[in-house]
């Protein structure tokens, strides 16, 4: 077993101490390792690359990648209005608030910039009132987001302020969807999963990926449900694995690194897009940046993560060092402080020479 298995293994079974399954990639000097470790479930093996995970709002960064391969191809435009690209229930144009002069982006809506509400209007007291609701989105339909889109106030002029908001990303993946005239599955099969080679990143799970699934943490002695997020995926509906993802790291490594790959240049333009947040920290489109002080090493990281009712996903990478880390687990405790300790040691210990 070399280093690099050697970290993974260790991060895998450190999380499968105090959860019920993980799957951790790590990629380094040009090299993948994946390691599972724990259970898919009540009386299951152990998971492996190829166990699916729902990833939560790790979706996000697809959505916004989506974004940028249209963007590129002249089909959308980052600047353009949402009220622009966004049907209604009734088929005219959407009812998007407002607030000053500027209106609120597609751009705004993938950098967390547009001043939209975390969640849809009338979920926020549903989500305090019944925070174990097996599934807070059971009940959320695209047209119940479009008609309390009508009604919510802006939290900030669009484009001035960083305010994390499943609902933006939720509604630029609805109006990308409808601008392309698919389905949002579709939409990211085709923009982003089958340029790269992705074949477990779903929606729905057909019925050999179903027998990959793993089970959501147990709560009971039972499996957490699944949520269902197919109204407006693109804020966290996406199914994927450990290979799959290892391999969008992959891209993501590549990108600007030599000849180019699939997706290199809107890659490249998800990070050209940058909306600061403090001296440390920023937002890509998708993605959520920072550098660590000096004294710490001042380390680069990329990084999302998710979570669902049963499911938590991490991901990060430092294109500088080029080193990444995957890790999904059937948890409801977040693993990005254990992800983050693995990237931090391939940061230091498989820095490319020079």
């Amino acid at each position: 077993m070399n280093e690099l298995s050697r970290l993974v293994q260790q991060t895998a079974d450190r999380l499968a101490g105090r959860h019920v399954g993980a799957v951790v990639a790590g990629l380094a000097g040009g090299g993948v390792e994946i390691r599972g470790a724990g259970r898919v479930g009540p009386g299951g093996g152990a998971p492996g690359p190829r166990t699916l995970f729902e990833i939560g709002s790790v979706t996000k960064v697809f959505t916004s990648l989506a974004l940028a391969g249209l963007a590129l191809g002249g089909r959308a435009g980052l600047d353009e209005p949402l009220a622009e690209v966004l049907t209604g229930p009734e088929g005219g144009p959407a009812v998007v608030p407002a607030r000053g002069a500027q209106p609120i982006t597609l751009r705004h809506l993938a950098t967390h910039t547009s001043g939209l509400p975390r969640l849809p209007r009338g979920m926020l007291a549903t989500s305090l009132l019944a925070p174990n609701k097996p599934d807070p989105y059971a009940d959320c339909t695209a047209e119940r987001v479009l008609d309390g889109l009508a009604r919510t106030r802006l939290r900030a002029v669009p484009g001035r302020s960083f305010r994390y908001s499943n609902l933006g990303a939720g509604l630029l993946g609805l109006a990308l969807a409808q601008r392309s005239g698919s389905g949002y599955e579709e939409l990211v099969a085709r923009e982003v999963c089958t340029p790269l080679g992705l074949v477990d990143t779903c929606v729905r799970s057909d019925a050999e990926q179903s027998a990959r699934l793993a089970h959501g943490h147990t709560q009971g002695g039972r499996p957490v449900p699944y949520w269902d997020l197919a109204a407006i995926p693109g804020m966290g509906g996406l199914r994927s694995t450990a290979a799959d993802l290892a391999v969008f790291l992959r891209a993501q490594l590549a990108a600007g690194q030599g000849p180019e790959g699939p997706l290199s240049p809107a890659i490249a333009l998800t990070r050209e897009t940058r909306h600061r947040v403090n001296p440390f920290a920023w937002t890509h489109l998708g993605w959520l940046g920072h550098r660590l002080h000096t004294q710490q090493g001042g380390h680069l990281q990329i990084w999302h993560n998710g979570g669902t009712g049963g499911f938590r996903s991490f991901l990060a990478f430092d294109p500088e060092k080029q080193v990444g880390v995957v890790v999904l687990a059937n948890t409801r405790r977040p693993p990005d402080p254990v992800g983050t300790a693995l990237l931090r040691r391939l940061q230091s210990e498989f820095a490319p020479a020079g």
